[in-house]
């Protein structure tokens, strides 16, 4: 998880810098070629290519709009909000995750899972502060972000069934260059990054991939009640980040809201599963 950290951090300080020249979708577009170049030299290099295959081409398909749109979301609220705002914010996913577990996949919603619910959207508030003075579209992009990564894991929770790690990246870096494409060439102008954002991008597109695999293979060697705990340590760090690098100051609604989705988030992992 200690990579997965890094790599999610990394990724957003990258994020920041590309905006300045670039909108979301031209970087999800170069983060998807670099991303489609590393997975077929990786999996070559493996002999993984045969993994390659899939007759579930549809739930890849869903699977991999969730995420782009997640994404870009994510790109454009780390542009225009504090950092941490952003991950307190994101951290709203295993919330959502609950709710489609029960309306996509039948699974029953307990008291605990209710409790955690309530708190985690109560942490929203905190966080977000919905006023006409604070709403802004940053953190609509940010809270519906995590909307996105939500429908993402549950896509993923059933695609982990059938298919390898290999085939899911390979279908995530393919999918998402077309719908890169699309969206950023539809009006014939796609910005070309410069020899100062290019080093960045290259960061997101390994980042991005290597999020994903540090991710995975935590939560396939201890439970998700060990690992995700774990990953809210990002939230102090991008907090010192945003402070030290981009003179954001330590909103104490913010880290309030956070310990509040955070403790949602462990309620739900430690307890949630035991009252089923």
């Amino acid at each position: 998880m200690v990579g997965g950290i890094i790599s999610f951090t990394s990724m957003a300080i990258a994020g920041r810098e590309v905006s300045f020249e670039l909108d979301t979708f031209e970087i999800m577009l170069y983060r998807s070629i670099i991303g489609i170049l590393v997975v077929s030299i990786v999996a070559k290099s493996l002999g993984a290519l045969n993994e390659i295959k899939t007759q579930i081409l549809k739930q890849h398909f869903y699977r991999n709009i969730a995420h782009f749109s997640g994404q870009n979301l994510w790109f454009y609220a780390i542009s225009v909000i504090p950092l941490a705002q952003v991950f307190a914010l994101e951290f709203t996913m295993p919330i959502w995750i609950i709710i489609f577990s029960s309306l996509m996949l039948g699974e029953k919603i307990t008291r605990i899972k209710v409790t955690a619910v309530l708190i985690g959207f109560l942490g929203i508030l905190v966080v977000a502060r919905p006023s006409i003075e604070t709403l802004n579209l940053g953190i609509g992009t940010a809270a519906l972000s995590a909307v996105g990564f939500a429908l993402t894991s549950i896509f993923t929770r059933r695609l982990t069934e059938t298919e390898s790690i290999t085939c899911i990246l390979f279908y995530l870096t393919s999918m998402q260059l077309i719908f890169g494409l699309i969206a950023t060439g539809y009006d014939g102008d796609i910005m070309l990054p410069s020899i100062n954002t290019a080093p960045w991008l290259l960061l997101i597109g390994f980042a991005g991939l290597t999020a994903h695999f540090c991710v995975t293979k935590a939560l396939s060697i201890a439970p998700p009640s060990v690992v995700m705990p774990i990953d809210f340590v990002r939230l102090p760090i991008i907090a010192f980040v945003g402070m030290i690098f981009y003179n954001e100051p330590l909103d104490l609604f913010v880290i309030l809201g956070a310990v509040l989705i955070c403790y949602a988030n462990w309620l739900n992992l430690t307890k949630g599963e035991r009252s089923n």
